[in-house]
């Protein structure tokens, strides 16, 4: 095959015509080397996704915060918490603590 009748196949005619090399690299800039490029766009958009789900989540602990600050507003709610998390007691109070043997850590044999 010489370079004439390769020159004349419709394909090579169509590429090689000048309106389709400048779109060909137009696109191919527009695609991977603009500052605005799809790429460059692809990354921001995970990004944002990414920040969207991280919102989600705090402001899910935001309305589990303040269920519980509406629950501490009751005095015996909050009594209640202290003793449950911190082990406070009234005086002349005692409180044992009892676990059961499957929540006591073993100690590693050697």
């Amino acid at each position: 095959m010489n370079l004439k009748e390769f020159k004349n196949k419709k394909w090579v005619r169509f590429i090689s015509n000048k309106y389709v090399l400048i779109l060909i690299l137009f696109i191919v800039w527009m695609i991977f080397f603009d500052a605005n490029s799809y790429l460059i766009h692809h990354e921001l958009d995970s990004d944002i996704n990414a920040l969207e789900d991280n919102a989600e989540f705090y402001q899910q602990e935001i309305d589990r915060d303040k269920s519980f600050i509406q629950k501490m507003e009751d005095s015996n709610e909050m009594e209640k918490f202290a003793r449950e998390k911190y082990y406070l007691k009234k005086e002349n109070e005692d409180i044992y603590i009892i676990e059961h043997e499957d929540s006591i850590k073993k100690e590693e044999k050697r």
